[in-house]
Order: C-alpha cells, then structure tokens, then sequence
C-alpha cells in the first residue's frame, strides 16, 4: 500500500470516528434532556399536587363555606338579604323588635313564661314583631346549635309565619331545650323531631330536606352578621324603635314554677302597657 493511500485510509477513519462521536454526543444530550425534563415534571406534579393540596385544606368548610353558598332567601321576609322578619296583623301602626338566640336560657324562660302573652299582643294587632335572631351563643359556648337550628327556623318560615312561630315556641319548649352548654340542636335530627310536634311540619318533606341541605344555612351567616343591631349584645331584648324597653325582673325568691310564669307574664304586660298603652278592646 502506497504511503498516499495509507494516509487517505486513516484520514477516512478519523473522519468516520468523528461522526460517530458526534452522533453519540447528540443521542446522549437528547437522553440527559429527557432525564431532566421528566424530573422537572415529576417536580411540578408533585408541587402541583401539594399546592393542589394546600388549596384544598384552606377551602373553608362547614359554616365558614355557608359564607360563599348562593344566598336563599325564605319565604315571608323582606329586606335586601331577607334578614327583616316581620309577622304580625298589616293594620298593627305599632312594631316590637324582639332579639333572641335559640341556645339561649334566658330566651327560654322568658318564652316558657311570658311567650304567649306576647303573641296575644301580636295576635290582637297592638303591634307587629319584627325578630331578629342571634347566634351568638355558639361562640360563646362553642358549637352550631344556634345557627343550625337557625337555618331550621328559615325552613319554618319558608313554609308559613304560623310554622316559624310555633315550631320557634317548641325549640324553647322546657322539654325540648337543651342546657345552654349542650349542642343538641348542633344535629339535624333534634331539629327535626322537634319540628314533628308541629303540624305544619310534621312529615313534611320539603322542610326535611331544606333542614338536611342546609338551604338557608347562607341566609343564616346574613342574620349571624346583624349581632350587635341597634347596640342589642344580649338576648332577649325588647326595642320599640330605637327604644330599648326594660322588662322588670322577677324577683329571687322562692316560688313554684307556676308563681313565676304568673309573675313574668304580668311583668312583661306592664311593660307592653307602659310602652303602647293599656290594651283595649282585644280581639276584633
């Protein structure tokens, strides 16, 4: 072989050498870019699904979320998030602003005492009521029951004023009302055998299911938010207007229980007669 060719020869195989080195060069640059990007991707699912994560876990929840729930409105009241329930005869001129909260004690007492007599007054047009209803006990005392039976009051009134009122009067009924630190009404199945001592409720579906949904569970964080209405921080309270009425305490002394729904019905009517005048020519 002459010294030419010989030098073509190993000229051609360095040129060959070069090639392939260059095409292992490409294959492993495109298998390093493919090890990374399917890293870079496993990152990103991995951080993807922990901000995924974190997302969920600060999604508010339970009441928190009833916050942002499309707001019903029930039935039969009025104002711009149907917190103004009003009840009572059209032609009444007068209003009696009523504050309570259902886990209330206080509340109860009063409406186990002097409840009937200020529905009379309600029934024979003195005035209307207009209710404003806290839940501010749940804070206090930790819980849900006053804003789930709330949510259950809304079902009520959804239904009829009638219902509201009677199926309010049984959630404070001496039998039914839960120590203030219990949060029976927390569960929906206390809300709804309570209910079932009331006619119009009883067996009734739609009711059940607005209870169960959680249907007005929005419209009760708007009714939540009116605490501290007319500077009204403690329940119950009485206003006629911007008048805050006083409602003369029983007195401390020893009595049947009988002697002291005497003594807080006659009380509670002096205050109506102090306020409004003495009542007369009751029912027409």
């Amino acid at each position: 072989m002459s010294d030419r060719n010989s030098q073509a020869n190993k000229q051609a195989a360095r040129e060959r050498l070069r090639v392939e080195r260059e095409r292992q060069k490409k294959k492993e640059k495109v298998r390093r870019q493919l090890v990374v990007g399917a890293s870079v991707l496993g990152v990103l699912v991995v951080a993807g699904g922990i901000g995924f994560g974190i997302m969920k876990a600060n999604e508010p929840t339970g009441w928190e979320a009833a916050k942002e729930a499309d707001l019903v409105k029930p039935a039969n009241t009025s104002g711009k998030d149907g917190t103004e329930i009003v009840i009572g005869k059209p032609e009444a001129k007068e209003t009696l602003e009523v504050f309570e909260d259902i886990r209330c004690p206080a509340c109860a007492g009063f409406e186990q005492s002097a409840g009937p007599a200020l529905l009379k007054g309600m029934e024979d047009g003195r005035y209307k009521i207009r209710f404003t209803m806290y839940t501010f006990i749940d804070g206090g005392q930790g819980g849900e029951g006053s804003k789930n039976a709330l949510s259950a009051l809304g079902a009520a009134l959804d239904v009829g004023p009638e219902a509201f009122l009677k199926y309010k009067t049984a959630l404070y009924a001496e039998k039914n009302h839960p120590e203030e630190a219990d949060d029976a009404y927390a569960k929906d199945k206390k809300l709804i055998e309570v209910a079932d001592q009331v006619p119009e409720l009883k067996d009734n579906k739609k009711f059940r299911a607005a209870v169960e949904n959680g249907t007005y569970d929005r419209w009760t964080m708007e009714m939540t938010a009116l605490f501290g209405r007319k500077g009204v921080t403690g329940t119950p309270a009485f206003l006629h207007g911007d008048k805050k009425l006083k409602l003369p305490p029983v007195p401390q002394k020893q009595m049947t229980k009988e002697q002291y729904q005497e003594l807080a019905t006659a009380n509670f009517n002096k205050m109506i007669d102090d306020e409004f005048g003495p009542a007369k020519d009751a029912k027409k």
